[in-house]
């Protein structure tokens, strides 16, 4: 299992859109992906079963 990229989705939001930390914090993390999606030119689309059962997996919750 890989960790959250916290390196590059804090470079994202604070260093190429320029957000507030504020801001950035209170986004969500499809909020981000629509955003990376616009700049880098990509539809952020829906996610099917697989891949949120692999989301899952890579993140877990923590119990």
């Amino acid at each position: 299992m890989r960790p959250f990229p916290w390196k590059e989705a804090m470079g994202f939001g604070l260093g190429v859109l320029r957000l507030p930390p504020d801001a950035f914090w209170r986004m969500s993390p499809r909020e981000l992906a629509a955003a990376w999606g616009a700049v880098v030119g990509e539809r952020a689309g829906s996610m099917d079963r697989q891949g949120l059962e692999a989301m899952m997996e890579r993140f877990p919750d923590g119990r």
